[in-house]
C-alpha cells in the first residue's frame, strides 16, 4: 500500500499558540484568517469561489504525542481518541469547517478559523449542504451546547 501526504499549503491565524484558542470554528465566529496555498496547487482553486464554506484538513504540527484515550475539552471522562476531535490521534489529523469570504490568486480568506497560526495545510474540499447534512445524526456522548461550545478555549492538555 502507498500512502503519500505533502503539505499543499500553510493556514494564518491570529492564534500564535494553542492556549486560549477556541476549541471549534464556532468559538471563532468572526475571527478570519487566510490559507495560502502553494502556487503550483493554485489551478486546483478553480470553481471554488461558489461556495460558502469549505473543510480544511490539516496537520496538528504542535502535537507531541499519541494518546488512545483523552478528556476532550467539554466532558470530564476519559474517550477513546477516534470519539473526539483531540489532536492527539495517531495521524494528527485536524479538520475545520469555515466560511470562504474571498479567493485571490492562491490566497484564501476565511472567516470561523480556530486552527494556530502556521499549521500545514493537507487538503481543501468544499461543504455540500446535500452531501454533508445529515438529517436525524445523533453526537454520542457530547451534549454541550453550542454557546458552550462557542465560549469554550483550548489549554495546554493536548500540546
Amino acid at each position: 500500500m502507498r500512502l503519500t501526504v505533502q503539505s499543499i499549503g500553510v493556514i494564518h491565524s491570529p492564534f500564535h499558540s494553542i492556549e486560549e484558542m477556541p476549541i471549534q470554528p464556532l468559538g471563532a465566529s468572526g475571527v478570519e484568517g487566510t490559507v495560502e496555498v502553494d502556487p503550483v496547487f493554485s489551478e486546483g482553486l478553480e470553481d471554488l469561489s461558489g461556495f460558502s464554506h469549505i473543510y480544511l484538513f490539516y496537520y496538528f504540527h504542535l502535537a507531541v504525542r499519541t494518546e488512545l484515550r483523552v478528556t476532550p475539552f467539554m466532558d470530564t471522562s476519559s474517550r477513546g481518541v477516534f470519539s473526539t476531535r483531540s489532536p492527539l490521534r495517531p495521524n494528527h489529523i485536524g479538520l475545520s469547517i469555515v466560511k470562504l469570504l474571498e479567493i485571490n490568486e492562491n490566497r484564501l480568506r476565511i472567516e470561523g478559523v480556530d486552527i494556530v497560526d502556521k499549521t500545514p495545510l493537507l487538503d481543501i474540499k468544499p461543504y455540500i449542504v446535500e452531501f454533508d447534512g445529515v438529517e436525524g445524526s445523533s453526537s454520542g456522548w457530547f451534549k454541550a451546547d453550542r454557546s458552550a461550545v462557542g465560549e469554550k478555549r483550548s489549554d495546554s492538555r493536548f500540546g
